[in-house]
């Protein structure tokens, strides 16, 4: 969408600073801003007139780095230029505030941890209210309701939101502020309860008892999407089984703990080796509980002895070899990490039994050592254990390898067992316009990897509740195969703290009641509908309706790179489900930050820079700047020399600005004078040079335009900010004496027409330039617009440049007199630089060799140029013989007379 612009650009002039800077600018227009609901969504009921966004909500879990800053700059340089496009941008800002990292951070900040078998204690007050960073151990933390854990939770995000809006504010992030959600708020609850109810009565949600990866840690169900692979140090062990005649079969395996849970022996079909003991049995060490030899093609030749024992559970090969053989269940790891109990009664061997009771109620590391040295003592273990490293699977917020648990979870289907909806999921990616493109693979690896539904249900505190009860059953179990759903009208719910309909509070947790669902939504089973959360999806009223009606599907999803797997896929996954169409129409991925060292940024590494340093130490528009000269998916260095880079082009605005504007503000004869409104009409601009510039103008407002509606910001502000320098550099060096209307060293006085030309294009291109740079650098740019546009309204809602505009202006000139006219005056300060001489100093005459199609251009600008280099006699242009120009197709002096340089002000 865009608007039309008027021809002639009005202008209404303020009087100008003694000084500027870009000091004091954010503090200045940050109020401005709120004061006049700047960015505040219109409430425009046509979709086609809403650019909307799916703002990522960081998660509150205590401080934000400068790589938060890095990606959300990408996002807003988009919103205002679509803002400026002449849309109405609905831009929220959400604050994910539950989940593990909140939770983590609650207890280590209050010293304190969940019992759920406490009561609500309305007085209670925490042991601590900061800790300074200090760990606390969990056997100090003060045991707490769930009630009292909660409000907590919701108490220190309070705190840690408030600062995180101060950064976003400061930062000059356009950002409707009424538009702000929570992920466990009341509105958000709602929709993801509703949400579930949904995807439950399709059946696309269910629940079932299987193996699953689990976190010792935290103590919950992990997701596949939450996985992280790492490096994890252990030993090969080599383990005798025997045949019925004591013959030993060796397997190798890095988990001797788990022996006591085997229930085969697996290798490949395919495998000379074992061809011939496959449908066999043998006896496990120490145990002595009869297994098979059993083939499946998982199984890998070259690992170890090429032969491996299926236990249940020691990584996800085990699950799939227990499913594919039917094999028996025999868990013996807890939700706790250690060892069950009580002795299995798989383990009929009297002294296997007493060796059980030994290991039981043991870590997995305690258990694996008493198990080490039985076989040593037994003589099943063939040499010493050698040390390895294997990859192994690690929840990405956790710090001990996951366990494979068996336990009642709930899933959602994402195409993890469903070949259709894979398919469908697929199809919806190639729908997508991936910035860049070639993130478009990840999606589909993943898509094309996944193999199982989301487990979506949390073993924590903090999150949103399942809207589930169960009927408690007459021996007291809950009756999990019929759920008892509350009607939607009643949402959001707590099923721990709210009754069921037809029942009342007596009758909870006890036979012929009711018993609460305990377990929590995974943090992403709420983050996955955002785009539903922020356009009022199915909320009563009218008014939600309209809103959701202009604003979804949505246009644009910023998120990292990294959480493809998590946060796109899933918003795609339940939109498909719910909406039958994609959440939004394009996805841009943002790169890492990497520190000086290229190492990815992250709060784990203690490699981050706190954001308010760079901001307070260059500025907001500087740290911008630096931001968006990144490309999408292209990771980025931490560079302190881009921000200064940044910092001084945003001066050189103001200052260039201010230039402009003050020349002719004392002679009301020329255009401006000392009047306060003016007119910048592209009719006026008349003479070569002026024509140039804006012809070189027309040209970088159509690259940056589409550049930008490419979402390739980096590029468009590389096209902007190159014409920039020139324009400053070349064309206001060549045209301020005109520009002033002073007599020339000939003593020739400019025409009031060569005069006005040079000031319309001045006006005409800092104006634009406020504008281009205004997604950019926000507060050198409305201060510069306010100069030119008093009582206009701010830059940030004013028309985006039109090429039209210029082009109007520059006529038939090329712009490529700007650049030969810029090469001439160049040569000859080139002159005086080598003789080492002031550049006040005059040129009596001079000759210019240059290219055949670069003379004409350099004749029309000629008087600028002369002007300019200071040349006060015959400077003559000539086509350039070989080896003078022709080749490199540059300017050359062949011939010149320097004059005297001015003599030297004595020093006071």
């Amino acid at each position: 969408m865009t608007e039309s612009h008027n021809t002639i650009i009005n202008a209404h002039l303020t009087p100008l600073p003694d000084r500027v800077g870009v000091d004091g600018l954010e503090d200045k227009w940050r109020g401005v801003w709120d004061g006049n609901d700047t960015y505040k969504f219109q409430g425009t009921r046509d979709r086609k007139a809403v650019y909307s966004i799916d703002t990522p909500p960081p998660t509150v879990s205590g401080s934000l780095h400068v790589g938060h800053v890095f990606s959300y700059t990408h996002t807003d340089v988009i919103a205002r230029f679509k803002r400026m496009r002449g849309y109405d941008v609905f831009y929220p800002m959400g604050w994910d505030d539950n989940g593990l990292p909140t939770e983590r951070r609650v207890q280590n900040y209050y010293g304190v941890r969940v019992d759920t078998s406490l009561k609500y204690d309305p007085d209670f007050k925490p042991p601590f209210e900061g800790t300074d960073g200090k760990k606390i151990d969990a056997k100090d933390q003060v045991p707490i309701s769930r009630q009292n854990f909660i409000e907590l939770c919701e108490k220190l995000t309070a705190q840690d939101e408030k600062l995180f809006e101060a950064l976003w504010r400061k930062l000059g992030l356009s950002i409707d502020w009424s538009q702000t959600y929570h992920t466990i708020g009341e509105h958000p609850r709602r929709v993801a309860q509703k949400a579930f109810l949904r995807n439950l009565k399709r059946g696309e949600a269910y629940q079932k008892e299987a193996p699953g990866l689990w976190d010792v840690t935290f103590q919950t169900a992990v997701a596949q999407a939450e996985l992280e692979s790492r490096e994890y140090p252990g030993f090969y062990h080599k383990v005798a089984f025997r045949f019925e005649d004591g013959t030993p079969i060796y397997i190798e395996t890095t988990r001797p703990e788990l022996l006591a849970a085997c229930t085969s022996l697996i290798a490949n079909p395919e495998d000379e080796r074992y061809q011939p003991y496959f449908g066999q049995t043998v006896y496990s060490p120490l145990f002595k509980v009869k297994v098979p030899i059993l083939a499946h093609k998982a199984a890998e030749m070259d690992k170890g002895a090429g032969i491996a024992m299926c236990c249940t559970f020691g990584d996800v090969t085990d699950v799939e070899w227990w499913r594919d053989l039917n094999l028996p269940l025999r868990s013996i790891i807890q939700r706790n990490g250690r060892i069950i109990m009580d002795t299995p009664d798989w383990i009929e061997d009297e002294a296997g039994r007493e060796l059980f009771q030994q290991i039981a109620g043991k870590t997995t590391f305690s258990a694996r050592k008493a198990i080490v040295d039985a076989l040593r003592e037994s003589g099943d273990l063939d040499g010493e254990p050698t040390p390895t490293k294997r990859m192994t699977n690690f929840y990405e917020k956790g710090d001990k390898p996951l366990e494979i648990v068996t336990s009642r979870q709930w899933y959602l289907k994402n195409g993890g067992t469903d070949q259709q909806l894979n398919a469908e999921l697929i199809e919806r990616g190639r729908e997508l316009n991936f910035h860049p493109d070639f993130m478009r693979v990840r999606y589909e690896n993943w898509v094309n990897g996944l193999n199982g539904d989301w487990l979506i249900s949390r073993q924590r505190f903090f999150g949103v509740p399942f809207p589930l009860w169960y009927p408690v059953k007459a021996d007291g179990t809950a009756d999990y195969e019929h759920p008892i759903t509350p009607s939607e009208d009643v949402l959001p719910i707590d099923p721990t703290t709210d009754v069921p309909e037809g029942y009342d509070e007596s009758q909870r947790d006890v036979p012929g009641g009711f018993t609460a669902e305990p377990d929590i939504m995974d943090t992403w089973a709420t983050s996955s509908l955002t785009p539903q959360i922020v356009t009022r999806w199915e909320e009563p009223g009218e008014e939600n309706q309209a809103i959701f009606n202009a604003t979804f599907p949505m246009d644009l999803r910023p998120q990292g790179q990294d959480i493809i797997r998590t946060w796109l896929f899933s918003t795609v996954d339940r939109a498909h489900l719910e909406n039958k169409c994609l959440p939004w129409a394009h996805a841009a991925l943002s790169g890492w930050i990497l520190d000086p060292d290229h190492k990815k940024m992250s709060k784990s590494k203690g490699n981050v820079v706190v954001p308010n340093e760079p901001i307070d130490k260059y500025g907001a528009d500087a740290v911008r700047y630096w931001a968006a000269a990144a490309r999408l998916g292209l990771d980025a260095t931490y560079d302190e020399g881009q921000m200064k880079i940044g910092r001084r082009l945003a001066i050189k605005l103001l200052n260039a600005t201010k230039f402009a504007l003050a020349i002719g503000r004392e002679d009301e004869n020329h255009h401006v004078g000392a009047a306060a409104t003016a007119a910048w009409n592209p009719a006026d601009v008349t003479e070569p040079l002026d024509r140039a510039a804006m012809a070189a103008m027309a040209r970088v407002v159509r690259e940056a335009t589409e550049s930008l509606e490419a979402y390739e910001h980096s590029k468009a502000l590389e096209a902007i900010e190159t014409f920039f320098w020139q324009f400053c550099d070349d064309y206001i060096e060549l045209v301020k004496n005109r520009a002033y209307g002073t007599a020339d060293s000939t003593g020739v006085t400019p025409s009031e027409a060569a005069v006005l030309s040079a000031r319309t294009t001045l006006g005409l291109g800092l104006d634009a330039f406020a504008r281009l740079l205004a997604p950019y650098l926000p507060y050198a740019t409305e201060e510069v617009f306010s100069w030119m546009h008093e009582g206009e309204g701010s830059v940030h809602r004013a028309a985006w440049p039109d090429a039209a505009v210029y082009e109007a202006a520059a006529g038939s000139v090329s712009a490529d007199v700007l650049d030969w006219a810029g090469k001439a005056l160049a040569e000859l300060r080139g002159l005086k630089s080598q003789a080492k001489v002031s550049m006040k100093t005059p040129i009596l005459s001079a000759t210019l060799a240059a290219p055949t199609d670069a003379v004409e251009a350099i004749i029309s600008t000629l008087s600028d140029i002369a002007e300019a280099g200071r040349v006060t006699g015959p400077l003559t242009v000539v086509e350039a013989a070989a080896g003078e120009g022709e080749a490199d197709a540059t300017v050359a002096v062949t011939a010149s007379e320097l004059g005297e340089p001015p003599a030297k002000k004595p020093k006071a």
